[in-house]
């Protein structure tokens, strides 16, 4: 009996098959001497759980896959939502809702190479946790990129941009968000290190200055709000996020404490002045995961780093991330999106009950629902690239700031020409990548290609890191055209896995992903076999690889002695 998986995967194979020329043959002259040619893109992607919503509730993760560190923002009856993203390029992607839990992706801040460089960095280092706010019709983007220039501000008029190159603010730390206060006053909080000598690894502190919008800069002295955590005796790690909202009488100060791990979680603050002193909620923390049983069916962990928004009704609700293991505390996909209602007991707000389990559907905002968009971001979903457009979605991304396009769209074609080495840090690989969102899906694509040169290779590669990746596709090995699958664990080389001769230049690849397990297949010549089934694929997650990301699979082109910018 043939399994749905399998009849899926067929399915794939075979409607890349249908883009062949007449007759099946491939279209030789159309490959230049250095490019690879990819003709549609497929992804199909399911959730380990069951969840079906029904029409008055919507499901979590909100953004599924590799979108950490939200930050979300009302401007009358649209929201905006924004992630890190990390050394990732195009970067810092933007989202507009109108019901809070149905999202679509409507720009990338940083657009441009002169925004950012990202040249030498590791995958994890970059921009980190950004926050999003608007303020007399212009919208404000602050983050940190680590070891790129530390924390910076850009603007825009409309969120689609274009947005301004950006501004360095001298203001230490990571973390930054700002605070518009009623009285005309803006204030800038952040994560930097404490006034005294550290106590202890991961003591941390929280900094208030005043901010000019004007001239884009901090300006007079800043304040200490937050030493350490809710209780420094107590030795919390990693205080971090903040933001200052005000309600009623009392500003309120919300951060995460205990790190990115299983410990995550989010803590709140509150004082009469913006500049403290603040005191802690005496039943922290306001959302955590930490304390359910890790062998619990498909659990949500690492939850915290959330940021609140109210709806025109004046409900409150968070925004956060956590993550989704399959195995162990082991996730490829990075952390998600979350959202939650947030309820207030005597002026003090609470996300989620200590103990409780975040839901996979919840009660929809009282908001009018959107329809389901052409590209769903949550729950179970397909889609196709025929690389049919003007440019590419901007869902696509590379790894680190290209010197110059290395891409282009040519009748229904991708073309990618060679640059650096994957691996490289110093180089700007030739790779575009989707973020895979489910741990169950399925991703395939037709190739062209002709290695010339021993180690010429062009397929699809699924990336966690610069030593945290693997490689699919076709590439020379001594004086054979061969479909090779080779993989990194935390290493700076490749371990050769499985290999098949191959005759031609056109081949359909195709690799599933179940947890912690992948199965890959191909197609040449109308055959189609598997190469290898079973592969480890937790060398991709987060527990294993390191880092705050999470995996991105797509095209990929190396050539020996390749010419051209990185």
């Amino acid at each position: 009996m043939i399994s749905p998986r399998t009849l899926a995967g067929l399915a794939s194979l075979a409607a890349l098959a249908a883009c062949s020329t007449p007759g099946g043959q491939p279209d030789v002259d159309a490959i230049s001497p250095q490019a690879a040619l990819f003709e549609r893109f497929s992804y199909d992607g399911r959730s380990q759980e069951t969840a079906t919503p029904s029409a008055t509730q919507y499901r979590n993760p909100i953004l599924s896959g590799y979108y950490p560190d939200p930050s979300v923002l009302r401007v009358e009856d649209d929201f905006y939502l924004i992630n890190s993203s990390f050394t990732n390029f195009p970067g810092l992607p933007l989202f507009h809702s109108r019901d809070l839990s149905t999202w679509t992706q409507v720009a990338n801040v940083i657009t441009r190479p002169s925004q950012a460089n990202f040249q030498g960095l590791r995958s994890s280092r970059g921009i980190y946790a950004p926050d999003i706010s608007y303020h007399k019709g212009v919208f404000h983007v602050v983050t940190t990129c680590v070891d790129c220039g530390g924390n910076m501000v850009m603007t825009a008029t409309r969120p689609e941009g274009p947005w301004s190159e950006p501004v360095k603010l001298a203001f230490g730390g990571i973390d930054p968000s700002l605070f518009w206060d009623a009285d005309g006053k803006v204030y800038l909080v952040g994560n930097d290190a404490p006034a005294e000598k550290p106590r202890y690894d991961g003591h941390r502190a929280i900094w208030v200055q005043e901010f000019d919008p004007a001239a884009l800069a901090v300006k007079g002295e800043r304040t200490l709000l937050v030493n350490g955590g809710v209780d420094i005796a107590a030795e919390p790690s990693w205080i971090e996020g903040p933001h200052i909202f005000r309600r009623g009488a009392y500003y309120y100060l919300i951060a995460a404490e205990g790190g990115t791990g299983d410990n995550h979680s989010q803590v709140v603050f509150r004082s009469t002045s913006v500049r403290g002193p603040f005191t802690p909620y005496a039943h922290n923390p306001i959302l955590s995961q930490r304390k359910l049983d890790p062998a619990r069916p498909n659990p949500v962990t690492s939850a915290g780093h959330a940021k609140f928004v109210q709806t025109p009704d004046g409900q409150w609700w968070a925004t956060f991330l956590a993550t989704r293991p399959y195995r162990d505390g082991m996730y490829n996909i990075g952390r998600e999106t979350f959202l939650l209602p947030v309820s207030w007991k005597d002026d003090w707000p609470l996300v989620l009950e200590d103990g409780k389990a975040i839901p996979f559907v919840a009660a929809r905002p009282a908001l009018p629902a959107q329809a389901r968009p052409a590209l769903p971001l949550s729950g179970d979903f397909a889609y196709v690239d025929e690389f049919d457009g003007a440019r590419l979605s901007d869902a696509w991304i590379g790894v680190r700031t290209p010197a110059a396009p290395f891409h282009r769209l040519e009748a229904g074609r991708l073309v990618l020409e060679p640059r650096g080495r994957l691996g490289d840090l110093e180089a700007t690989p030739a790779f575009l990548a989707r973020r895979q969102q489910h741990h169950i899906a399925t991703v395939a694509t037709r190739l062209r290609f002709r290695p010339a040169r021993e180690g010429d290779r062009a397929g699809l590669v699924a990336y966690q890191s610069d030593a945290s990746h693997l490689f699919y596709g076709m590439t020379r090995m001594g004086q054979r055209d061969v479909l090779a699958l080779t993989m990194r664990d935390k290493d700076d080389a490749d371990r050769l896995l499985a290999s098949a001769p191959v005759d031609g230049d056109a081949i359909d690849l195709e690799i599933r992903f179940d947890g912690g397990r992948m199965d890959f297949f191909y197609s040449a010549g109308g055959v189609r076999r598997a190469l290898r089934a079973g592969v480890d694929a937790s060398f991709l997650s987060t527990s294993r690889a390191g880092g705050f990301t999470g995996t991105i699979v797509g095209p990929y082109v190396w050539r020996s002695g390749a010419t051209g910018p990185d």
